[in-house]
């Protein structure tokens, strides 16, 4: 895509509200604020407005994007939800939980943007902001992170504009996000599928259902994906990433978790602790800064050291194994 657009960049309120919805109708591109990271917003029914966002991201065209809608009224006129299915809707709604549904009859959203798919991600988000865009443009919205696709997800304004300035209409400014890894991805099939772990964690969904979801499903029998996140390399920096440091060499970057005590690190080229105390919120919510942060000291590698796999471990951990197998 010719990076030729003038992005406006308007502090979140009604104003900045008015704008985005205007320009959503219009078939623009509007990035705003969600409690997990920032999306990059299209009419989810304008099949050129889809095909613009994917130009903007450099996104591949098979790859499913999820549609946010303002309430739970609005995701049944898209999608067909058993008993399971609202049982999630009801106990995480608004939140960061999107799930994967067969598709209504006359379900409105582009072709384009479910990748041909019989089925449709739903999600309907927590952030004030996004929910007044989402009412007052009155219809879905189909909204993936607000980057470059298969770079670090955004989690302020600032990170869409170094990404997509010139090749998107509006950033709405809201601030920094809340949450900081994207939703808990679901497919509502026979049995409840973890797609992509993510702001909820599982034992939370779990104690929902009654049951475990079943193990992690990483595609289409075909290869194709299912939902958004699922590609084996993305959330990538453009330093390698080097996974369960136990030292480190001269000129690395360290991404540490908790206490610090590595051999080498007094020649770290730059070092960021995601939770000096080693609480998996406070670490979700500062993942994608401190990668960006971490690839910009021009540091080649960026050395991670270990995160517990629990709780919100467990998508932090899925964002970190994502972004090393960028580099192989």
């Amino acid at each position: 895509m010719t990076v030729d657009l003038t992005t406006q960049i308007r502090p979140a309120g009604e104003a900045a509200t008015a704008t985005a919805v205007r320009t959503l109708r219009d078939g623009g591109l509007v990035a705003f604020p969600t409690e997990t990271v920032y999306g990059l917003g299209a009419d989810a029914a304008n099949a050129e407005a889809v095909a613009r966002l994917y130009r903007a991201k450099g996104r591949p065209a098979f790859n499913p994007l999820i549609a946010h809608v303002g309430d739970l009224a609005a995701a049944q006129r898209i999608a067909r939800f058993d008993a399971t299915a609202l049982a999630l809707a009801s106990a995480f709604w608004p939140g960061p939980l999107t799930l994967v549904l067969p598709k209504a009859p006359r379900c409105p959203v582009a072709d384009l943007a479910t990748a041909g798919l019989d089925t449709i991600a739903l999600r309907v988000p927590a952030h004030p902001v996004a929910r007044d865009i989402l009412r007052g443009f009155g219809g879905a919205v189909v909204a993936p992170s607000a980057n470059l696709s298969g770079h670090v997800s955004p989690t302020t304004a600032a990170h869409v504009q170094s990404d997509l300035a010139g090749r998107i209409d509006l950033i709405v400014d809201g601030g920094p996000v809340e949450v900081g890894v994207e939703s808990t991805i679901v497919g509502c099939f026979e049995s409840p599928t973890l797609l992509r772990p993510g702001g909820i964690p599982r034992a939370d969904i779990e104690r929902v259902l009654g049951s475990a979801l079943a193990p992690h499903y990483p595609g289409a029998a075909d290869g194709q994906p299912l939902a958004s996140g699922m590609l084996a390399s993305h959330y990538a920096p453009r330093a390698r990433v080097r996974l369960n440091a136990a030292s480190l060499t001269r000129g690395e970057a360290l991404l540490a978790f908790g206490p610090v005590d590595l051999a080498g690190i007094d020649t770290a080229a730059a070092v960021m602790n995601l939770s000096e105390r080693g609480d998996l919120k406070e670490a979700a919510a500062n993942l994608f800064g401190y990668l960006r942060a971490l690839d910009a000291s021009g540091a080649r590698t960026i050395a991670v050291m270990p995160v517990p796999d629990d709780g919100l471990g467990e998508a932090i951990n899925d964002r970190l194994r994502r972004a090393a197998a960028t580099q192989g």
